[in-house]
């Protein structure tokens, strides 16, 4: 599927409309007394001028929200009066490393005003001279026209973007970004336009379509009179004032309904008259897309909020060689370049009891909007996810996509700079395919895959880990820790043969550490099962409990099974014991995982080629 995207975010303002005589004055010409900054960098100090990048102006206020962040970027070392030499600096992050970005206090004015972005004092200049390095880093003020929030986000902190279509929004969004705010992310949002003649309309309410917004903050209140509590929203508008007319604008009767506890809190937050709420449930219906930046070690150091580990690719695709187009080219496709992923550390707070790994892949293109005076445009580019066998690292042939469908996929094809998705998959190995939609298109890229990385182990996890790499070896174990020691203690003293088998799932015939603590979870929780039906606590239960028993553990089977577990586990006097009983529950689950992982649209049946049988029969 491929999708061009709506024409990217500009102002009405943007052709250089203004009137009079364009001069290039250093600061002193303008005013008397220039300051770099004064009394901090904040988001006060960004006032949209003649120049279209409201994009950029967004990014700017959601930078200003992390000190350590902003002054990254802007380095506080300078000012027009200690060391100055007419030349200030900034460091900025360009495709997968940071630059120091010099540039003169030249700046565009028209009748001694400042043309572009300003602060609301006269005399201070940060923002206007981080716009003039944004500006060079790119070729031009004029390559600055139009853009999305997430590129300059992207370009002030080298987080991992990723955006959300609204209509389409996950059920848990607020939570997803309460979180971003709580480890740093930046985040903006916009109504999109389809047309030149919507841009810069207004909604009903005040609102501008085609225009970033930047989010600052999210809150929940008790509603006072219905006992309910209600999701708000903070937001704020590049050009420095309020626009917004609806529900929770400034003077609206929703303040009433909370209580005057809350309503000081929310009134204290909003700093500036460019900020305003709204209800989230508002915020959905209302703007279309969501963008938010992730951060990555490089951007947190020493910093206390979660990040996230990063592995970086640079790659190309060049036409004759590697640039294979989409699955829609299977005679080319395999040629695209290919990279492999692992992920083995499991999501700290899993949904519904799934064994997964949250990624964010992102697949970026280097160097277009420089190129754009040349006439280079933003290529349409995606990628492709494949589940590969472990250790399987040879370049993948075209006989492997004609018979294996992908993992997962970005949802769309797109012209963006950056393509990004979220992806929730089970533990294993897999490649990811980076293509442009038509084969033959030449371009540079970027691929970035980014996970949550684990918060530090519990001193339970680590003991956790040492009986793990007592039983498969990685160290040395003593006498009172062998595996009949561990089964017998995680068992709640148990007694447990040697003649325990274990089925494994993944086709490696071993069990990594996530594995093994997958198992250790589902083991305690048929052990709960296991004595609910152990009434006399015998170490057994009746052939006929297992039934239930079974049923109890969520797998539902049909008479013949049940029959031939019952001929298979039970002994002489249908009693099926504890040992069987285990062993009975890991081939159940083994089976049922490499079913479903082959159930791709949940319907409960599967089509194989023999490739897929034989793999799903040494499975199971």
């Amino acid at each position: 599927m491929t999708r061009v995207h709506p024409p990217a975010r500009e102002c009405s303002s943007c052709g250089f409309g203004f009137q009079g005589q364009v001069l290039i004055l250093i600061s002193s010409e303008i005013c008397e007394n220039p300051q770099f900054i004064i009394d901090g960098a904040n988001r006060t100090d960004i006032c949209q001028g003649e120049l279209g990048d409201c994009w950029l102006l967004a990014a700017i206020a959601c930078l200003t929200l992390n000190e350590k962040l902003l002054y990254r970027v802007i380095p506080q070392d300078q000012s027009f009066t200690e060391n100055y030499a007419g030349i200030f600096h900034f460091q900025l992050w360009r495709f997968g490393e940071w630059v120091d970005v010099v540039v003169d206090d030249r700046i565009p004015t028209c009748n001694n005003q400042l043309v572009f972005t300003k602060s609301f004092r006269k005399n201070e200049y940060w923002s206007a001279l981080l716009e003039k390095a944004y500006a060079k880093l790119h070729g031009s003020y004029e390559a600055l026209k139009g853009g999305n929030t997430l590129e300059a986000m992207e370009d002030f902190t080298g987080g991992v973007t990723e955006y959300f279509e609204l209509s389409e929004a996950p059920k848990e969004l607020y939570t997803i970004m309460r979180k971003a705010l709580e480890r740093g992310s930046l985040m903006g949002c916009s109504i999109d336009i389809f047309s030149a003649h919507e841009m810069e309309t207004r909604t009903h309410h005040g609102l501008v379509r085609g225009h970033a917004y930047s989010i600052i903050g999210l809150e929940e209140c008790d509603e006072v009179e219905k006992d309910t509590r209600i999701r708000l929203i903070r937001l704020r508008n590049p050009w420095g004032r309020v626009l917004w007319r609806g529900p929770w604008s400034p003077n609206s009767k929703e303040w009433s309904t909370i209580s005057i506890a809350d309503k000081e809190n929310l009134k204290k937050q909003t700093v500036e008259s460019s900020e305003f709420w709204m209800s989230f449930d508002e915020f959905k219906s209302t703007f279309t897309k969501l963008e938010m930046c992730n951060l990555t070690p490089d951007a947190l150091q020493g910093d206390e909020r979660h990040s996230w580990t990063v592995s970086v690719n640079e790659g190309r695709w060049v036409r004759g060689s590697s640039a294979g187009g989409c699955r829609n080219f299977p005679e080319t496709f395999w040629t695209n370049p290919q990279y492999r992923l692992q992920l083995y550390e499991e999501d700290d707070d899993p949904e519904d009891g799934e064994v997964v790994c949250t990624v964010v892949v992102s697949l970026m293109q280097k160097g277009r909007r420089m190129q754009r005076l040349l006439g280079a445009k933003f290529l349409t580019i995606g990628f492709s996810i494949y589940e590969v066998l472990c250790g399987q690292n040879q370049h993948l042939q075209k006989d492997f996509f004609l018979y294996t469908a992908s993992k997962a996929k970005c949802k769309t094809y797109i012209n963006l700079r950056e393509v990004t998705e979220r992806f929730r998959l089970p533990p294993g190995e897999y490649v990811i395919i980076p293509t442009t939609f038509q084969p033959h298109e030449e371009g540079e890229f970027i691929l970035r895959q980014k996970l949550l990385q684990p918060e530090e182990e519990t001193e339970e996890e680590k003991q956790f880990r040492t009986i793990y790499q007592q039983i498969s070896g990685e160290v040395s174990t003593s006498e009172s820790q062998d595996s009949t020691w561990f089964m017998s203690n995680v068992l709640a003293k148990r007694e447990c043969t040697e003649k325990t088998e274990i089925i494994i799932t993944d086709g490696t015939g071993k069990l990594n550490l996530q594995e093994f603590k997958h198992l250790w979870k589902k083991i305690k929780e048929w052990q709960l099962i296991f004595k609910r039906y152990d009434k006399d606590k015998s170490s057994s239960i009746s052939s006929f409990e297992m039934r239930n028993a079974v049923n109890d553990a969520g797998f539902h089977l049909n008479k013949q099974l049940y029959d031939i577990i019952a001929m298979r586990y039970a002994d002489e006097h249908l009693n099926i014991d504890f040992d069987s009983y285990i062993c009975c529950f890991v081939r159940l689950e083994g089976m049922f995982r490499a079913f479903n992982a082959f159930d791709k649209d949940g319907d409960g049946i599967i089509k194989l080629n023999v490739l897929e049988w034989l793999q799903l029969t040494m499975y199971s």
